[in-house]
């Protein structure tokens, strides 16, 4: 189910999925354990006390007997030898491996088999510059805020007045006013404050190609992250306002909390 749902979104223009270890999509494009071993490090194993006892076998200095001892268990619960001076750089590239892909293989293949009921694998088996597109790394996603204007979908404006009235559409002041503001906000944005409007906005820290945003009757900015659309007041007379409710609104996401 994962895999179909990270292949129709690539299909429909959606947000890709970040964050995946590059052996894993070594794996995933059709890879094995051996050629995903050349791109694994230590950063790639998602858990931290996992990772923190392989690297163990990094260490220049003498382990403590609770280290060694962590260390050999370890090994004797994934079947392998205890460590010694020869075997160090060996060991510590099967626990990695083990710890990165072998754990998840039956996910991966799984994984693998939700894009092929997509249609998209014989792009991917093909293709291996496309497999970075499907699956950036986090480190690699640079949102700035023109990516971020670029992507949005204005509301349009009320050409008949240029007064605010009752209607539903905002008049052409309100929006130009109100759209000023937000777009502001967003050029002064710092990334981080960037990534917390995007997964409040689309659930993600990646922009989709289509980011709705609409004025309505409201008291603070909501979203509606399946339909990725941001609903903005239109109240706001002043920038320092809408900052100051959009910085509440995001503090919000961080502490899972979202206003929606």
């Amino acid at each position: 189910m994962a895999g179909r749902m990270i292949g129709h979104s690539f299909i429909h223009g959606g947000p890709t999925l970040s964050g995946l270890s590059n052996a894993v999509v070594n794996i995933l494009g059709g890879g094995t354990p051996e050629t995903a071993a050349s791109v694994l490090t230590l950063l790639d194993c998602p858990d931290m006390d996992l990772r923190e006892t392989v690297g163990l076998l990094q260490k220049e200095e003498a382990l403590t007997e609770e280290e060694s001892s962590r260390l050999t268990n370890l090994c004797f619960a994934w079947d392998l030898p205890v460590p010694n001076s020869e075997n160090k750089d060996w060991l510590f590239q099967k626990l990695l491996i083990h710890a990165v892909i072998g754990r998840v293989s039956r996910q991966i293949k799984q994984l693998r088999k939700g894009l092929k009921d997509t249609g998209l694998w014989p792009l991917l088996s093909t293709r291996a510059d496309v497999l970075p597109i499907l699956f950036p790394r986090e480190t690699e996603v640079q949102l700035t805020s023109e990516i971020v204007l670029q992507s949005i979908r204005w509301p349009q404006q009320n050409e008949d007045s240029n007064v605010d009235s009752d209607d539903d559409v905002p008049s052409a002041a309100t929006v130009d006013r109100v759209t000023g503001f937000f777009r502001t906000f967003i050029e002064e944005a710092t990334p981080e404050v960037l990534r917390d409007l995007m997964k409040f906005w689309v659930g993600w820290e990646v922009p989709c190609s289509k980011l709705n945003l609409v004025l309505v009757e409201s008291t603070l900015p909501t979203a509606s992250t399946c339909f990725e659309r941001l609903r903005l007041p239109s109240h706001y007379h002043t920038y320092t306002a809408l900052k100051a409710d959009m910085m509440l609104c995001l503090r919000s996401v961080d502490s899972g909390f979202g206003l929606v």
